[in-house]
This record gives C-alpha cells, sequence and structure tokens, in this order.
C-alpha cells in the first residue's frame, strides 16, 4: 500500500517531530513507578521502615524531610546537592542563610547505610531525599503519595543559586508565585505547598520583625501578644532555642489548619499572611481551610511536581556511596 501525497507529507512531518518530543520528554520519562524492582525491590520499603524508625525516635525527622525535598528540588534539580557537605572545593548549600534551621542531614545517611547493606551502589541520595519526604509527609497524617523514582544523584554543589530559588519567607507574594512558576507550579500549587508550615516551628529570628518595633497591623494582637512570650526581645539569639509552633492545634499533623490560622490573622511568616491579601492566592486560601481532602490533593499534586524538578539523567549524575561526599573514583 501507498500513502497518497497529503497523508505522506503528515506522515513524514511525524517523523521529523518525533525525535524532539522524546528528547523533551526524555528527563522525565527517565523516572518511573518501581524503579528499583529489579535491582532493589525492597528499596521503598528500607525507606519507609527507617523513616518510621526515625519517626518514633525523633518525631521532628518528619517534618526535616518535607524540607530538604523543598530545600533540593528548587535549586536546579532534585538531585540530593543539597546534601553535600563543604570539601574538595565544594560549597555546601546547607550554608546558606536560606538553611536556617535546618537539621537531621545525618539521619539521611542513617537510611542511606540501610540501602547499601542491601544493595550497594544502587538507590541515589535523591531518591532518599524523595521517598523520605513521601513517607514523612505520612507520619505527619498527610496524603500517601506515588513518587516516581530513578533520580541520579549530582557531582556538584548549588550555593550561588539558593537565594536566587529559593523564596524568603519576608518575599513578596508575586516574587514567590514567580519562583514556584519557574519549575511548573502554579499558584493553586504554591497555596498548598506552603501549607506544609502547618508543621514545625518558626525561629523568633524569622518572627520578630512582624512584633518589633511595632505589632505587624495584619497580625491578630492576641496572637501577637502570645508570640511575644515566645520571642520577648527584637534580637533573638539565632543559636538559643526561640520559636513557636506553626500550628498550636495540631503542630505535628500536615491538616488544613494552618489555612484556618491564616483567616483568622494568625500567620507566622509574612509569606505566610500574604496568601490572604493576594487576589490570585486567597480563593486557595479559603478552599483549603474549608476542605481538608481538597488540600491533601492539592498538596500531593504539586509534591510531584516539586520532586520531579530537572532530574539528572543516567550520564549527568551518579550513585553517591555516602549522600555526602561525591564519589572519590
Amino acid at each position: 500500500m501507498t500513502l497518497n501525497k497529503p497523508h505522506h507529507r503528515c506522515f513524514s512531518f511525524l517523523l521529523l517531530l518525533l525525535p524532539l518530543l522524546l528528547q523533551f520528554y526524555s528527563v522525565k520519562s527517565d523516572l518511573q513507578l518501581s524503579y528499583y524492582a529489579q535491582s532493589c525491590p525492597n528499596a521503598e520499603e528500607i525507606v519507609k521502615q527507617q523513616v518510621i524508625k526515625l519517626y518514633n525516635k525523633h518525631g521532628n525527622t518528619a517534618i526535616s524531610w518535607l524540607r530538604n525535598l523543598f530545600h533540593d528540588c528548587m535549586v536546579k534539580s532534585c538531585d540530593a546537592s543539597l546534601l553535600l557537605r563543604s570539601a574538595n572545593g565544594i560549597e555546601s548549600e546547607q550554608e546558606s542563610d536560606r538553611s536556617f534551621g535546618m537539621r537531621n542531614f545525618k539521619y539521611v545517611n542513617t537510611i542511606k547505610e540501610a540501602l547499601e547493606k542491601e544493595c550497594p551502589m544502587t538507590v541515589s541520595c535523591a531518591d532518599i531525599v524523595a521517598l523520605s519526604a513521601r513517607d514523612g509527609v505520612v507520619m505527619l497524617g498527610g496524603p500517601r503519595i506515588e513518587m516516581r523514582t530513578g533520580r541520579k544523584d549530582s557531582k556538584q554543589s548549588y550555593l550561588a543559586e539558593v537565594e536566587n530559588t529559593i523564596p524568603n519567607h519576608n518575599d513578596s507574594m508575586q516574587l514567590v508565585l514567580s519562583r514556584f512558576q519557574s519549575i511548573g507550579i502554579d499558584a493553586q500549587g504554591t497555596v498548598a505547598l506552603l501549607g506544609a508550615h502547618s508543621v514545625g516551628r518558626v525561629h523568633c529570628v524569622n518572627l520578630v520583625h512582624r512584633l518589633y518595633p511595632t505589632v505587624d497591623p495584619t497580625l491578630d494582637p492576641e496572637h501577637a501578644e502570645y508570640l511575644k512570650r515566645r520571642c520577648p526581645t527584637p534580637d533573638p539569639d539565632p543559636k538559643a532555642v526561640l520559636y513557636s509552633r506553626n500550628d498550636l492545634q495540631t503542630p505535628m499533623v500536615l491538616d488544613n489548619n494552618y489555612y484556618k490560622n491564616l483567616l483568622k490573622h494568625k500567620g507566622l511568616l509574612l509569606v505566610d499572611q500574604q496568601l490572604t491579601s493576594d487576589p490570585s492566592t486567597s480563593p486557595f486560601v479559603e478552599k483549603m481551610a474549608a476542605d481538608n481532602g481538597y488540600f491533601h490533593d492539592q498538596f500531593a499534586r504539586a509534591i510531584i511536581l516539586l520532586s520531579e524538578n530537572n532530574p539528572l539523567t543516567e550520564d549527568q549524575g551518579e550513585i553517591r556511596k555516602d549522600c555526602r561526599y561525591v564519589n572519590t573514583e
């Protein structure tokens, strides 16, 4: 059978277009569900059991896993560059002011060691960051998220890029939205991801500008008095244990109380409270405050987008033996 000319031209055009489409989708398609099914069948279960074990000893690790994902994936790629220590010419991203308050990095290697015993040099640190975040979300009462794996680890750190990619707590909402939009997360997804502030705590260093010398008028006066008791001076010691919980009702549950508190003007960070005043985000705040299921659905969608930001392909990265250092061999 021969193709007539119109069909032949169309077919030829599709053949020309196919390599471009394959190139466009190749990086994302390298990630897949159950990537380690053949090479390390128990990999995801090992991560899960380690996350549970660590949570039972140190509950705040679940929050750390979630923050690790955000800080790693917002900077260039989900490639575990965040985990690299300063050594051999590498300047760690952990030294950035944006990383203030981050902790529990040592326990990433606890998970890595368990995986190395089962399947040496097989599971990437980047996938540990993603899977531990997924399982940490469950420990915090959040949704179960189906997450693809197959990421490779970077061979370098991007300290200089951190401040240009990770939003700060006092940035304008438009700047925050643009930073997330740059990796494909829309306003609805941004509002959902900020719902991670439902868990954990905020150091007084990041609060006092809303309390002193005068109280921010967008802050509930009674809540401001409570915060002043938590943060009694305008110049707190960054190394001191001075903080307030994000959510006083359910501080270790990833739920929509965060949005309910925002509508009561009880957001701790300026970026939180701006969600209610910006017309591009406020409708989503109201909807999430009214429906925890909707919040969880949108949170899961946004986490997947975040976790799949620009993953490294086989030839671009490696599988680190120790998550803190690039391989030397």
